[in-house]
Protein backbone atom coordinates (compact mmCIF):
# COMPACT_ATOMS: atom_id res chain seq x y z
CA UNK A 1 0.00 0.00 0.00
CA UNK A 2 1.85 3.31 -1.03
CA UNK A 3 0.61 6.56 0.25
CA UNK A 4 1.33 10.26 -0.93
CA UNK A 5 4.41 11.93 0.87
CA UNK A 6 2.32 14.77 2.38
CA UNK A 7 0.17 11.46 4.04
CA UNK A 8 3.22 10.35 5.05
CA UNK A 9 4.17 13.69 6.30
CA UNK A 10 1.28 13.76 8.40
CA UNK A 11 1.24 10.58 10.03
CA UNK A 12 5.08 11.25 11.21
CA UNK A 13 3.74 14.53 12.84
CA UNK A 14 1.11 12.41 14.46
CA UNK A 15 3.38 9.50 15.53
CA UNK A 16 5.51 11.97 17.24
CA UNK A 17 3.28 13.64 18.95
CA UNK A 18 1.77 10.86 20.20
CA UNK A 19 5.68 9.16 21.14
CA UNK A 20 6.12 11.88 23.05
CA UNK A 21 2.32 11.28 25.06
CA UNK A 22 2.98 7.74 24.99
CA UNK A 23 6.35 7.59 26.87
CA UNK A 24 4.89 9.95 29.94
CA UNK A 25 0.99 8.22 30.57
CA UNK A 26 0.63 5.91 27.61
CA UNK A 27 -2.78 6.36 25.11
CA UNK A 28 -0.81 7.56 22.06
CA UNK A 29 -2.76 4.74 19.72
CA UNK A 30 -5.98 7.24 20.12
CA UNK A 31 -3.60 9.23 17.42
CA UNK A 32 -2.48 6.72 15.54
CA UNK A 33 -5.21 4.58 15.49
CA UNK A 34 -7.51 6.89 14.27
CA UNK A 35 -4.53 8.58 11.79
CA UNK A 36 -4.10 5.19 9.99
CA UNK A 37 -7.62 4.32 9.75
CA UNK A 38 -7.83 7.52 8.02
CA UNK A 39 -5.99 6.57 5.28
CA UNK A 40 -8.53 3.97 4.25
CA UNK A 41 -5.95 1.16 5.51
CA UNK A 42 -7.83 -2.10 6.52
CA UNK A 43 -8.42 -2.56 9.93
CA UNK A 44 -6.29 -5.37 10.58
CA UNK A 45 -3.24 -3.68 8.49
CA UNK A 46 -4.11 -0.83 10.99
CA UNK A 47 -3.01 -3.18 13.78
CA UNK A 48 0.09 -4.53 12.83
CA UNK A 49 1.22 -1.06 11.52
CA UNK A 50 0.38 0.46 14.64
CA UNK A 51 2.55 -2.50 16.38
CA UNK A 52 5.30 -1.70 14.39
CA UNK A 53 5.37 2.15 14.90
CA UNK A 54 5.16 1.86 18.51
CA UNK A 55 7.36 -0.44 19.31
CA UNK A 56 9.98 1.62 18.15
CA UNK A 57 8.42 4.52 20.72
CA UNK A 58 8.04 2.02 23.54
CA UNK A 59 12.28 1.01 22.94
CA UNK A 60 13.13 4.63 22.58
CA UNK A 61 11.69 5.60 25.79
CA UNK A 62 12.81 2.36 27.57
CA UNK A 63 16.45 3.24 26.36
CA UNK A 64 16.75 6.24 27.36
CA UNK A 65 15.21 5.09 30.89
CA UNK A 66 17.42 1.85 31.20
CA UNK A 67 20.90 4.73 30.22
CA UNK A 68 19.61 6.86 33.24
CA UNK A 69 20.24 3.74 35.50
CA UNK A 70 16.18 3.76 36.18
CA UNK A 71 15.61 -0.02 35.15
CA UNK A 72 15.91 -3.23 37.95
CA UNK A 73 17.23 -5.86 35.82
CA UNK A 74 17.51 -8.17 38.69
CA UNK A 75 13.83 -7.79 39.57
CA UNK A 76 11.93 -7.30 36.10
CA UNK A 77 12.91 -9.81 33.99
CA UNK A 78 10.79 -12.45 35.27
CA UNK A 79 8.15 -9.76 34.48
CA UNK A 80 9.37 -9.33 31.03
CA UNK A 81 9.18 -13.03 30.20
CA UNK A 82 5.80 -13.34 31.66
CA UNK A 83 4.48 -10.23 29.35
CA UNK A 84 5.90 -11.93 26.35
CA UNK A 85 4.37 -14.85 26.75
CA UNK A 86 1.31 -13.16 27.90
CA UNK A 87 1.30 -11.12 24.88
CA UNK A 88 1.73 -13.71 22.58
CA UNK A 89 -1.00 -15.80 23.94
CA UNK A 90 -3.04 -13.33 23.74
CA UNK A 91 -2.76 -12.43 20.13
CA UNK A 92 -3.28 -15.72 19.46
CA UNK A 93 -6.33 -15.45 21.17
CA UNK A 94 -8.19 -12.75 20.43
CA UNK A 95 -8.45 -14.61 16.85
CA UNK A 96 -10.90 -17.21 18.10
CA UNK A 97 -12.25 -15.57 21.00
CA UNK A 98 -14.85 -12.73 21.15
CA UNK A 99 -13.62 -9.88 22.94
CA UNK A 100 -17.56 -7.88 23.42
CA UNK A 101 -17.75 -8.14 26.76
CA UNK A 102 -14.47 -6.95 27.50
CA UNK A 103 -15.07 -3.80 25.46
CA UNK A 104 -17.86 -2.86 27.37
CA UNK A 105 -16.27 -3.20 30.62
CA UNK A 106 -13.42 -1.85 29.91
CA UNK A 107 -14.33 2.27 29.95
CA UNK A 108 -15.23 1.62 33.57
CA UNK A 109 -12.04 0.28 34.15
CA UNK A 110 -10.64 3.10 33.13
CA UNK A 111 -12.02 5.48 35.14
CA UNK A 112 -11.58 3.74 38.17
CA UNK A 113 -7.98 3.75 37.38
CA UNK A 114 -8.25 7.94 36.79
CA UNK A 115 -9.79 8.24 40.12
CA UNK A 116 -7.32 6.00 41.43
CA UNK A 117 -4.17 8.03 40.10
CA UNK A 118 -5.99 11.23 41.07
CA UNK A 119 -6.61 10.22 44.53
CA UNK A 120 -4.56 7.73 45.63
CA UNK A 121 -1.40 9.00 47.99
CA UNK A 122 0.57 6.08 46.80
CA UNK A 123 0.69 7.75 43.09
CA UNK A 124 3.78 10.23 44.24
CA UNK A 125 7.30 10.17 43.31
CA UNK A 126 8.19 8.50 46.52
CA UNK A 127 9.17 4.52 47.30
CA UNK A 128 6.19 2.85 49.26
CA UNK A 129 6.14 -0.96 50.30
CA UNK A 130 6.11 -3.77 47.65
CA UNK A 131 2.97 -5.70 48.17
CA UNK A 132 4.08 -8.40 45.83
CA UNK A 133 7.11 -10.65 45.87
CA UNK A 134 8.92 -10.34 41.97
CA UNK A 135 7.68 -13.60 40.83
CA UNK A 136 4.07 -13.37 41.72
CA UNK A 137 4.17 -9.60 40.07
CA UNK A 138 5.61 -11.05 37.03
CA UNK A 139 2.71 -13.47 36.64
CA UNK A 140 -0.18 -11.58 37.73
CA UNK A 141 0.96 -8.30 36.19
CA UNK A 142 3.24 -9.08 33.31
CA UNK A 143 1.33 -12.35 31.77
CA UNK A 144 -1.90 -10.47 32.86
CA UNK A 145 -1.72 -7.39 31.11
CA UNK A 146 0.59 -8.56 28.59
CA UNK A 147 -2.19 -11.13 27.56
CA UNK A 148 -4.55 -8.17 27.28
CA UNK A 149 -2.06 -6.35 25.53
CA UNK A 150 -2.04 -9.02 22.44
CA UNK A 151 -5.73 -9.39 22.86
CA UNK A 152 -7.38 -5.90 23.15
CA UNK A 153 -4.88 -3.48 23.97
CA UNK A 154 -6.37 -0.08 25.05
CA UNK A 155 -5.46 1.47 28.45
CA UNK A 156 -2.07 -0.99 28.74
CA UNK A 157 -0.09 1.70 29.65
CA UNK A 158 -2.24 2.48 32.41
CA UNK A 159 -2.67 -0.96 34.13
CA UNK A 160 0.65 -1.86 33.76
CA UNK A 161 1.59 1.67 35.68
CA UNK A 162 -0.87 0.86 38.58
CA UNK A 163 0.37 -2.39 38.78
CA UNK A 164 3.64 -1.08 39.85
CA UNK A 165 2.57 2.03 41.69
CA UNK A 166 -0.01 -0.05 43.92
CA UNK A 167 1.71 -3.73 43.96
CA UNK A 168 5.40 -2.83 43.26
CA UNK A 169 5.87 0.19 45.31
CA UNK A 170 7.48 2.51 42.58
CA UNK A 171 7.74 5.87 42.19
CA UNK A 172 5.96 7.56 39.43
CA UNK A 173 9.31 7.87 36.83
CA UNK A 174 10.50 4.56 38.09
CA UNK A 175 7.13 3.01 37.82
CA UNK A 176 6.70 4.86 33.82
CA UNK A 177 10.42 3.74 33.10
CA UNK A 178 9.68 -0.01 33.76
CA UNK A 179 6.20 0.26 32.42
CA UNK A 180 7.61 1.22 28.82
CA UNK A 181 9.74 -1.69 29.26
CA UNK A 182 7.10 -4.06 29.47
CA UNK A 183 5.02 -1.72 26.93
CA UNK A 184 8.30 -2.50 24.65
CA UNK A 185 7.91 -6.05 25.54
CA UNK A 186 4.25 -6.53 24.10
CA UNK A 187 4.60 -4.98 21.33
CA UNK A 188 6.86 -6.75 20.01
CA UNK A 189 5.36 -10.21 21.10
CA UNK A 190 2.75 -9.04 18.71
CA UNK A 191 4.55 -7.44 16.34
CA UNK A 192 6.04 -10.73 15.27
CA UNK A 193 2.41 -12.61 15.08
CA UNK A 194 1.07 -9.63 12.68
CA UNK A 195 4.23 -9.48 10.28
CA UNK A 196 4.24 -13.52 10.18
CA UNK A 197 0.55 -12.66 9.02
CA UNK A 198 1.21 -9.99 6.71
CA UNK A 199 -0.52 -7.62 8.68
CA UNK A 200 2.02 -4.81 8.63
CA UNK A 201 2.75 -1.89 6.28
CA UNK A 202 6.25 -1.54 6.69
CA UNK A 203 7.04 1.86 4.78
CA UNK A 204 4.50 3.39 6.62
CA UNK A 205 5.00 2.00 9.60
CA UNK A 206 8.93 2.74 9.31
CA UNK A 207 8.06 6.37 8.95
CA UNK A 208 6.03 6.43 11.83
CA UNK A 209 8.32 4.95 13.73
CA UNK A 210 10.48 7.87 13.27
CA UNK A 211 8.59 10.12 14.53
CA UNK A 212 7.75 7.37 17.19
CA UNK A 213 11.34 7.29 18.20
CA UNK A 214 12.20 11.02 18.60
CA UNK A 215 8.90 11.77 20.31
CA UNK A 216 9.19 9.08 22.91
CA UNK A 217 12.60 10.17 23.41
CA UNK A 218 11.59 14.06 24.51
CA UNK A 219 8.81 12.80 26.59
CA UNK A 220 11.53 10.56 28.66
CA UNK A 221 13.43 13.68 29.19
CA UNK A 222 9.82 15.42 30.05
CA UNK A 223 9.59 12.47 32.85
CA UNK A 224 12.96 12.91 34.09
CA UNK A 225 12.24 16.64 34.85
CA UNK A 226 8.73 16.93 36.02
CA UNK A 227 8.40 13.43 37.71
CA UNK A 228 4.48 13.19 39.37
CA UNK A 229 4.26 17.04 38.16
CA UNK A 230 3.27 16.05 34.82
CA UNK A 231 2.67 12.01 34.95
CA UNK A 232 -0.28 12.04 37.01
CA UNK A 233 -2.62 14.85 35.51
CA UNK A 234 -1.36 13.23 32.12
CA UNK A 235 -2.16 9.53 33.32
CA UNK A 236 -5.76 10.59 34.97
CA UNK A 237 -6.43 12.21 31.14
CA UNK A 238 -5.64 9.88 28.82
CA UNK A 239 -7.10 7.49 31.38
CA UNK A 240 -10.54 9.36 30.81
CA UNK A 241 -9.69 10.08 27.07
CA UNK A 242 -9.70 6.61 26.59
CA UNK A 243 -12.96 5.82 28.46
CA UNK A 244 -15.10 8.12 26.48
CA UNK A 245 -13.44 7.29 23.59
CA UNK A 246 -14.71 3.57 24.60
CA UNK A 247 -17.68 4.50 25.77
CA UNK A 248 -18.94 6.66 22.65
CA UNK A 249 -18.29 3.35 20.33
CA UNK A 250 -19.67 0.91 22.89
CA UNK A 251 -22.97 2.60 24.22
CA UNK A 252 -24.32 4.83 20.83
CA UNK A 253 -27.53 4.50 22.01
CA UNK A 254 -26.60 6.57 25.72
CA UNK A 255 -25.47 9.48 22.95
CA UNK A 256 -28.54 8.22 20.38
CA UNK A 257 -30.24 8.98 24.11
CA UNK A 258 -28.60 12.15 25.44
CA UNK A 259 -28.88 13.78 21.59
Amino acid sequence: MELELFTLLALFGVALVAGFIDAIAGGGGLLTVPALLATGMPPALVLGTNKLQSSFGSFSATWFYARKGLLEWNIIWPAVICTFIGAALGTLAVQTIDAAILERLLPFLLMAFACYFFFSPRVSDAESSRRLAPMAFALLVGGGVGFYDGFFGPGTGSFFAIGFVALAGFGMARATAHTKLLNFTSNIASLLFFALGGKVVWSVGFCMALGQFIGARFGSKMVLKQGVKLIKPLLVTVSLLMSAKLVWSQYPELFAWLG
